[in-house]
């Protein structure tokens, strides 16, 4: 039974949103034969496990179990309910969408209790309203002067859709009440305050949005030096500063186009550059960088340099760039633009060139830790001091580590690294890493299930179990095959719950008048779980191949096991013997770890 969109209507938002360019706003996808693979977004993927399916039009990560159609993507990377995603994917292929019923509320302080999807919608008429207060001729005055002061273009302005909060406390209040917007909903998107006043007052706005360029905050900077100088959206559904890099949206292409992603701390030190054609650069957002922000370029990005307006700073940062480096196993270096200038006003004089050999000669995080740690000691030249320094940078290495990536540490990369640095045996190196880095946790997705997931899924016990499973792996690639035998497969053969539920989906979509594809059966599983399942079903099932007699022999135990007389049996028989090539495919090839049901 539909939900909250009938299945026509579905179809047509799977249809216009392929799956590998969604996919592709996310990760960065390598073609590999016929499939296309990335770095998995939902568990600490450091070697590319996730294979996107354009034909089929599915995902599949072999690491964490996670799969899918271009919903359950979305679903699961943007934390949506079902109807949430698909409305998500309709807004970005621009399709209207009438729902056949009313979503069910969600339960106070449940994760769906607020839609992200009306977040980001009063988010974007929040940036189109700030952007008429900055064009205003009278109100957006002063904030024109200042960004004509510090050589920001007007194509710039369009680009980065740089905007205004006016002077009054409830201008947008105000604004958002004559739209008949909620109250509710400006608070929930952190534009207005529990007391109804506006967030941003006299500030020069600054739009965030993600890679997809939806906008899912805002940055302020104050122009008459009230407050904070800048101050940010709180975290919501849609932010959070510690896995949001500005400017990725524009960034991205140039990013994986280069292998090179640039870091920097501050809005304006991301535009001036991009508009001097550095185009490769992001910031954080008045935070260190993190290991979420490492998460997010790892996907685009060979390497990443960390850019600081001096010394000092790079110094306060290293320690933790040093742990993001080999916890998200990043060629992670740092760089210092000259005479203490920020990026933007350093850009301005020596252009793209300057910018650019600032970049080149960016020191390997590793080495500028040892060489600060050297310098450190340097005054007590004695074995005790060197000794300290060798404890020191171990130690940090190890803390950088963490728990879970012996596996770079064993492949000898770093440790080599490590011996041509600090003059130690590479042995020696291994012990004293090894002692300080703690055992392996086991590893966790991103929705808190275990990496394995087919672990946490009770497939049932027994011969019968397995036996549905055979039944289902077969008909999701030769669904052809159901009207062969078609009194022979009903629902009430599949008493697995989780097998019962793929099963009703399976059956019912089989049976209608419509083209059968996986994609129209992922269409009616809402569940993220079931869709997992069934893309694991689905890719089991075509390893094994064979898929005539295995389907006899898994409705025989079936059959058998309900009492059900022979004419099941026989239709079999007949289906065999006309079935030298199943229809609408290849016979298949037997594969050893086939039940071998009998």
């Amino acid at each position: 039974m539909p939900g909250v969109y009938d299945y026509a209507a579905i179809n047509r938002v799977q249809q216009a949103n392929d799956i590998v360019d969604v996919i592709g706003e996310h990760v960065s996808l390598k073609k590999t034969g016929r499939e296309l693979i990335g770095l998995c977004p939902f568990h600490e993927d450091h070697r590319p496990s996730m294979n996107v399916n354009p034909v089929k039009q599915i995902f599949k990560c072999f690491a964490c179990g996670a799969g899918g159609d271009v919903l359950k993507f979305i679903q699961m990377r943007e934390g949506l309910t079902f109807p949430q995603a698909i409305e998500r994917l309709a807004e970005r292929a621009g399709l209207a969408l009438q729902p056949v019923r009313r979503a069910m509320p969600a339960a106070p302080g449940q994760p769906n209790d607020i839609d992200p999807n009306l977040l980001a919608r009063v988010n974007k008429w929040a940036a189109q309203f700030f952007q008429q207060c900055l064009t205003h001729p009278e109100k957006g005055k002063h904030a024109r002067e200042y960004l004509e002061g510090r050589g920001i273009s007007q194509e710039s302005i369009g680009k980065w859709r740089l905007g205004l909060a006016p002077n009054a406390v409830d201008a947008l209040a105000k604004a958002a009440a004559q739209r008949k917007i909620p109250a509710q909903l400006l608070q929930q998107a952190g534009l207005t305050t529990a007391s109804g006043q506006d967030k941003f007052v006299n500030r020069l706005m600054f739009v965030i949005t993600d890679v997809t360029g939806r906008v899912t905050a805002f940055g302020g900077r104050t122009l008459d030096g009230t407050g904070a100088k800048y101050i940010n959206s709180p975290t919501t559904p849609l932010f959070d500063k510690s896995n949001t890099l500005y400017g990725l949206e524009q960034a991205r292409h140039q990013i994986v186009a280069t292998g090179t992603a640039v870091v920097v701390e501050g809005y304006t030190d991301v535009i001036m550059p991009h508009q001097h054609g550095c185009t490769n650069l992001v910031a954080t957002l008045g935070t260190s960088f993190t290991a979420g922000h490492g998460r997010i370029l790892r996907r685009y990005a060979k390497r990443v340099v960390l850019l600081f307006d001096s010394d000092t700073a790079g110094m306060a940062a290293a320690n933790r760039a040093l742990e993001v480096c080999l916890s998200q196993h990043l060629d992670i270096k740092l760089a210092f633009v000259p005479q203490g200038k920020d990026p933007c006003d350093f850009v301005r004089t020596a252009g793209k060139e300057g910018l650019d050999q600032v970049v080149a000669q960016a020191t390997d995080v590793l080495q500028f830790k040892w060489d600060r740690l050297r310098e450190t000691f340097a005054a007590d030249d004695t074995l005790a001091s060197r000794k300290g320094a060798v404890e020191e940078f171990l130690q940090a290495v190890a803390i950088g580590f963490g728990s879970n990536n012996l596996p770079v540490l064993e492949s000898g990369l770093i440790v080599n690294k490590l011996a041509k640095m600090i003059g130690l045996p590479e042995a020696e190196i291994r012990k004293e890493l090894g002692r300080r880095i703690k055992p392996p946790a086991e590893p966790v997705r991103t929705d808190g299930r275990a990496v394995d997931g087919s672990s946490v899924t009770d497939w049932g016990e027994g011969l019968s179990a397995a036996a549905q499973r055979e039944v289902l792996e077969v008909l999701l690639n030769e669904p052809g095959l159901f009207h062969r035998v078609e009194p022979g497969v009903s629902q009430d053969l599949f008493d697995v719950p989780v097998l019962a539920q793929i099963a009703a989906i399976l059956l019912e979509v089989i049976q209608s008048e419509e083209d059968f594809s996986l994609s129209r059966v992922l269409a009616r599983a809402e569940s993220v779980e079931i869709g997992e399942r069934i893309v694991e079903l689905q890719r089991v099932g075509e390893e094994k191949g064979n898929y005539p007699s295995r389907l006899a022999d898994a409705l025989r135990v079936l059959h058998g096991r309900s009492g059900r007389g022979a004419d099941a049996r026989t239709s079999l028989a007949v289906a065999e013997v006309n079935s030298a090539r199943p229809a609408g495919g290849s016979p298949g090839r037997q594969h050893p770890h086939s039940i071998g049901i009998t």
